[in-house]
């Protein structure tokens, strides 16, 4: 499923996780942030395989949702129902 040619766009893989070629050929783990929009990049197995669980891609992401989960339980809050139909975005 990773062919060698499979080098999606950086700015759509989770920065610890996108791997730049280098000129020599070598690879190397891509954090900056953002990455140039035209830059592309390889993905870690982990992240294309059906047989991996996926990693916490965004900790601070998951972070968020987890306190926010909290302070709703704390508040007794039942969280808003989604709408009949969501507005078109575009």
């Amino acid at each position: 499923m990773l062919e060698p040619d499979m080098m999606p766009p950086a700015h759509t893989v989770p920065p610890d996780h996108r791997w730049i070629e280098l000129s020599d050929g070598r690879v190397t783990v891509y954090g900056v942030c953002p990455p140039d929009p035209s830059q592309r990049c390889r993905i870690e197995h982990i992240l294309a395989c059906p047989a991996q669980p996926l990693p916490d891609l965004w900790p601070w992401l998951s972070a968020l949702r987890g306190e926010n989960a909290r302070h709703a339980e704390r508040e007794g809050a039942e969280p808003p129902p989604a709408p009949a139909q969501w507005p078109d975005a575009g």
